[in-house]
């Protein structure tokens, strides 16, 4: 048995809710609904490729499987601006397109996140793991800051170490779980 003592505090996870990861879709064939694919693959977050996603839903022809890539890509690119409740439409959207896009679901998790509504993000994010997504650390990483929100520090620690063991270049879990010391009993 161990004991878990986690060091944080309110300022420390709001930070760290601001900046929940999330996943980008590709888009092929070009166009407008592409330069919005590799803004969000890119990190941008300039209200501008919002607007290039916007145009590319409202004037290009597109497969469902692009169009709800288009409309997770564009919530992506709200999340980075904190406009979560805009983006958790867009992924709404997304979902309805295409119900089995995990990317779509690790994204409405990390709006509810920004939102606060911890437990209602955990639903989805677990949906995502499920349906498999392209990037499944952001998914932890994700959940352990949900589980964080709810004061299950346990479950936070494990999803954070999930998260380094799936991707150990990634700097963003291993420096929650700094905050973190574990002790036996």
């Amino acid at each position: 048995m161990f004991k878990l003592l986690m060091a944080t505090s309110v300022a420390i996870l709001t930070c760290a809710a601001a900046g929940s990861a999330e996943g980008a879709v590709t888009v092929f064939g070009g166009g407008l609904a592409q330069g919005c694919s590799k803004a969000a693959m890119n990190g941008e977050d300039d209200v501008k490729f919002q607007e290039v996603c916007t145009l590319a839903l409202d004037t290009e022809a597109m497969a469902p499987r692009d169009r709800a890539g288009t409309y997770v890509n564009r919530g992506v690119l709200k999340l980075r601006r904190t406009s979560y409740s805009d983006a958790a439409r867009d992924f709404d959207e997304a979902v309805r397109l295409q119900p089995d896009m995990g990317e779509a679901y690790v994204n409405r998790g990390a709006a509810s996140i920004g939102q606060k509504r911890y437990a209602d993000s955990l639903p989805d994010i677990n949906k995502a793991l499920e349906l498999g997504i392209t990037e499944p650390e952001k998914a932890y990483f994700n959940r352990a800051l949900a589980y964080e929100g709810l004061d299950d520090a346990k479950s936070a620690y494990f999803d954070y170490q999930k998260a380094v063991e799936m991707a150990p270049a990634w700097g963003a879990p291993r420096e929650q779980l700094t905050r973190f010391s574990v002790s036996t009993r």
